[in-house]
């Protein structure tokens, strides 16, 4: 079996990721093969498509969201993501057993007296009659399902139907309040709630995944998903894999003949948002961010800080205030890193503050 460097993983997941050299597709084209992008607040997935795309308008991802090709709803690791419309059909489906863990670990005690499919159907009735806030909905059910909070039978609604969050949650340069309907109401697709996956999707869903961060442990593609029991994945898929090793001794896997990317060249500076997936998608997050950084990037209270990747590693972390972009380096960078960063960091800037009053600092 091929063991497999840190750099030859690094490497092969930048190239993977649109990283080592930006590509030359559209919006909805890198959100599919990415297979989404985590969204919790509404910047984030611009930024990560600006760091990976040779083009992209801010405002082509905004008419995406508003004419309902993407949206934002709870998929992996029940947090929210920024999918295609078709994959967020398909994404609910297979990752469902996800979704329904949520629900029984976050809520299940709250709403043990609670008829749960007579709450999802009023849930569905009420978001599909008007796009509502969490706090909203939760006072509406309370009116009917008094015995629990409303706090409670929102997040329940939340589990048991698929919400998503609607415009102008999600365009660039806007915010409010998130306001939720169902995907069927959205999409105008029906079908009530989806059921469980089918065998052939997850797995086409996991080539997927190894196709933008692979190669990865069993344990890697159970990280990025949430889902468990995923070697049975791999012993379907059988030759439709290869197999390697990592530094570590960890088998990895890969779509068969995959190409893998060449340890020896030199990635590019890159700024990317906080909450990107490229730092939530495996087990063994070393072939991008050394251990010692770990706790700088995520920190106590639940964020992912943003972070700039120099020679394809995590070496410092960035955010934009006042206009300011401020980066504050977790190692000591060389003169010609620091360069690299404060261009890109400019780059970004135009991105940010398009009028060009904003200046890159450096934290001591």
């Amino acid at each position: 079996m091929t063991e497999l460097s840190t750099r030859t993983l690094n490497r092969t997941l930048l190239k993977r990721q649109m990283l080592l050299r930006r590509a030359a597709l559209s919006p909805e084209q890198a959100v599919e093969h990415l297979v989404g992008m985590q969204a919790q607040a509404p910047n984030p997935p611009y930024l990560g498509l600006f760091a990976r795309l040779s083009e992209f308008d801010p405002e082509d991802l905004s008419e995406l969201v508003s004419n309902r090709r993407v949206v934002r709803i709870a998929l992996q690791r029940n947090t929210i993501h920024l999918v295609s419309a078709s994959d967020a059909i398909l994404l609910r489906r297979v990752l469902k057993p996800v979704i329904d863990s949520g629900l029984r670990h976050n809520y299940g005690a709250q709403l043990r007296d609670v008829d749960l499919p007579a709450l999802a159907t009023r849930g569905r009735e009420l978001v599909e009659s008007e796009p509502l806030t969490f706090a909203r909905l939760g006072e509406l059910l309370a009116e009917e399902f008094p015995q629990a909070e409303p706090n409670a039978l929102a997040q329940g609604v939340r589990q048991l139907v698929p919400l998503v969050q609607v415009p102008p949650r999600g365009l660039w340069g806007q915010g409010g309040a998130a306001t939720h309907t169902s995907l069927e109401s959205w999409l105008s697709s029906g079908g009530g709630a989806p059921s469980g996956e089918s065998p052939d999707e997850l797995d086409a869903v996991v080539l997927r995944y190894l196709a933008a961060f692979g190669p990865a442990s069993v344990r890697d593609m159970q990280m990025w998903c949430g889902l468990t029991r995923l070697s049975a994945v791999v012993k379907r898929l059988g030759d439709r894999l290869s197999r390697y090793m990592d530094e570590n001794g960890t088998v990895l896997y890969d779509s068969a003949e995959a190409p893998l990317a060449d340890e020896d060249l030199q990635p590019p500076v890159r700024l990317l948002p906080d909450y990107d997936n490229i730092l939530l998608s495996h087990a063994d997050r070393t072939r991008i961010l050394d251990a010692e950084y770990r706790a700088a990037i995520f920190t106590a209270n639940g964020r992912i800080l943003a972070s700039v990747l120099v020679d394809g590693f995590v070496a410092a972390t960035w955010r934009y205030d006042a206009g300011r972009l401020t980066v504050s380096p977790l190692r000591t960078l060389k003169p010609t890193e620091k360069r690299e960063v404060e261009s890109e960091a400019e780059r970004t800037l135009g991105l940010l503050a398009p009028e060009g009053e904003a200046r890159v600092a450096f934290a001591p």
